[in-house]
């Protein structure tokens, strides 16, 4: 799934930077030349004007099916995409209100955090460490090539080449920084890492056309994004979020095929609304979900991993899962922020 996750960030940028296309719709209007009429000729034609405004009616009525995905979209896929967007947050208020006050009668990681042995926390804290380095990494390489218009116009070329370009790079990058064998100290897979997080800093980099308050701002609700949310993923019974696994699978190859969707599709049409509310307000709720998941899973994996095993803890790969989750919930964010949910033009 990390592949996927990888991939998803390209079509939906890709689309999102791209200018909207004007619809497709025009109005045909029918050159008439004046005319001498007879009498005749204008009661023939008042006889035909009730069956011809019949026929007008009916053809009006029955709609195409392409004329129905390209009609003018309305207010109803964006409404749909922010509801749910509230209705996720309301509900997840909720739980962190109900595990974080200890109303649940089960044990959460929080509550056996002060009996984890030293190697549990050393684990964690460099999984935690080696994400902060990643976003950190990601944000320079953002910058710097922001600041090279040659590159910046490279990564917004709106075609297949450039599309494909960015995937194959960021995938692997990715499946390079996951296979090599974790060492401690700086070598081969620090270098990868560090690698691949410049990379996909560098594919984000036409967010910052945005300005510099839009990101601020969503940067710092992402950070109370990703702070409630691994909160609520400690606070609550270990294995609550670890069942997930298939939903979430199943809810990303949605959210995928909506991005590619809207590369074709403009969001000022109906279909295309829809393709591009999915690909947002439904990315930003399921990338919450796959947050608490990956949470509870480095917790897991660092209470359960051999002290004594033929490959140790890897707090790289470990990582990789919350970074790309918290780099999707950014830009996401982002694109509301800047207008983004309201698309149709």
């Amino acid at each position: 799934m990390f592949s996927v996750r990888l991939a998803l960030q390209v079509p939906f940028l890709t689309a999102t930077s791209a200018s909207l296309r004007q619809p497709l719709w025009t109005a045909t209007v029918r050159n008439t030349k004046p005319v001498s009429k007879t009498l005749s000729q204008i009661q023939g034609y008042a006889s035909e004007s009730g069956s011809r405004a019949s026929t007008l009616r009916r053809l009006k009525q029955t709609k195409t099916l392409k004329e129905q995905i390209l009609a003018p979209a309305g207010e109803s896929a964006f409404t749909a995409g922010k509801a749910l967007v509230a209705g996720a947050s309301v509900v997840g208020l909720g739980a962190l209100c109900f595990y974080g006050l200890g109303l649940s009668n089960q044990v959460g990681a929080v509550d056996r955090a002060a009996l984890w042995p030293d190697i549990v926390r050393h684990r964690i804290r460099d999984t935690y460490a080696y994400f902060g380095g990643s976003l950190i990494a990601t944000v320079s390489a953002a910058v710097a090539v922001s600041r090279s218009p040659r590159m910046m116009n490279l990564m917004m070329r709106n075609s297949w080449l450039s599309l494909l370009g960015c995937m194959g790079a960021m995938i692997g990058s990715g499946m390079v920084c996951q296979a090599i064998p974790y060492r401690e100290g700086f070598g081969a897979k620090q270098i990868a890492w560090l690698v691949h997080s410049a990379v996909v800093g560098s594919v984000i980099a036409p967010l910052t056309l945005l300005g510099g308050p839009i990101l601020i701002r969503a940067a710092c609700y992402t950070a109370g994004v990703v702070g409630g949310l691994s909160t609520l993923a400690v606070c609550a019974p270990s294995d609550k979020f670890l069942y997930m696994g298939g939903p979430l699978a199943m809810g990303l190859g949605v959210v995928f095929v909506s991005s590619i969707g809207t590369m074709f599709l403009p969001a000022s049409t109906a279909l295309g609304a829809g393709l591009y509310s999915v690909a947002m307000y439904g990315g930003l709720v399921l990338f919450g979900m796959f947050l608490l998941y990956d949470t509870q899973k480095i917790i897991y994996r660092a209470e359960n991993h051999p002290v004594y095993a033929s490959e140790p803890y890897d707090p790289v790969n470990n990582s990789v899962g919350i970074y790309l989750d918290t780099v999707n919930i950014f830009i996401r964010i982002a694109m509301i922020l800047s207008g983004g949910g309201n698309r149709r033009k």
